[in-house]
């Protein structure tokens, strides 16, 4: 035995050894597990429910909120933004959770000394927004997993059919190989042409779920083909490299407006959170002004100003193409 070393240490060695085993062996089985439960889509784990293929169907057009018929919520828009956002929770539910962070959000500021009108204000003005809000961020994350798998969906197409296939079985072939939200949205367009819907107006379902703007390129070139042939797979192998390099170059835009959305999401935050510190730090900061009229004048005014400011900043950063 070494002079000085105590066996003590050797068994510390051996029992974090252990441990990072341990956690290792924890993390790939769970790691296993999670590529098991993404490698299918949402389509695809209705229907090992022992469901019809028609009762998966109905079920997801219910879910997206396409389902024929009117609604208490059935505001074109609205509706629409909802259905774009692939959102699957009912939209009961989803407002009546929205409404209670907006009431949440009232009752925190009248506890923290501010006026029950502006309370009862900002509770009014975040009933409308939270929603909206929460339903274009899952919109535009989910056009962003879109646009991102829509080109290796065309490859897809292409390759079955190189293979002889016919276009609607091209399209269940992506429908059973991709993850979501393509995987699902391929498999509604394969199954509403299987239940009698031609192709084209499948497609333009499609879109009309989606909303994504590389749809029409390829809904597009599809119509084109079914009413005038044409060749569609070397149509569809272009289109692919145009939507690649469009994303290419969409990527390269927003990295080099990023300075000027950063410069509005930094002057945005720092009046709100130095407001929120002083009403946390010091509450009866300005409690003396909260009943003098011009106070509200010029909170609003500066309110205004800043979200002109950032709207310009956001539409000078912005680029449509």
């Amino acid at each position: 035995m070494l002079e000085g070393f105590s066996p003590i240490y050797a068994v510390y060695a051996a029992a974090a050894l252990t441990g990072i085993m341990i956690a290792e062996g924890c993390y790939l089985l769970y790691a296993g597990r999670s590529d098991k439960r993404t490698a299918i889509n949402r389509r695809m784990k209705l229907a090992e429910n022992k469901i019809s293929q028609e009762q998966v169907l109905i079920q997801l057009r219910k879910e997206r909120g396409v389902e024929d018929g009117t609604s208490l919520f059935s505001l074109d828009r609205f509706r629409a933004l909802r259905t774009q956002s692939g959102m699957i929770m009912p939209l009961p539910k989803f407002l009546m959770i929205t409404a209670g962070i907006a009431c949440g959000a009232a009752l925190v500021a009248i506890w923290y000394g501010l006026p029950l009108l502006f309370g009862l204000v900002l509770f009014v003005a975040l009933l409308p927004v939270l929603p909206v809000m929460a339903m274009r961020f899952l919109r535009k994350r989910r056009h962003k997993r879109f646009g991102l798998q829509l080109p290796e969906a065309l490859e897809l197409i292409t390759r079955g059919l190189k293979a002889g296939h016919p276009v609607p079985v091209a399209i269940a072939m992506v429908a059973r190989e991709m993850a979501d939200p393509i995987g699902t949205e391929f498999g509604v367009v394969a199954d509403e042409v299987t239940y009698g819907s031609d192709l084209v107006s499948a497609l333009n379902n499609l879109f009309d779920r989606v909303g994504h703007e590389d749809l029409p390129l390829f809904v597009t070139a599809v119509s084109i083909q079914s009413s005038s042939g044409g060749n569609l797979r070397e149509i569809l192998d272009g289109l692919s490299s145009t939507i690649r390099e469009r994303g290419k170059l969409r990527r390269k835009v927003r990295a080099i407006s990023t300075e000027g959305r950063m410069s509005a999401y930094i002057l945005t935050a720092v009046p709100v959170l130095l407001f929120t510190a002083i009403m946390v730090l010091m509450p009866q900061f300005y409690r003396e002004v909260w009943g003098v009229p011009k106070t509200w004048y010029m909170l609003g005014g500066s309110i205004l100003w800043l979200l002109l400011g950032n709207a310009i900043m956001f539409k000078m950063s912005n680029f449509r193409f």
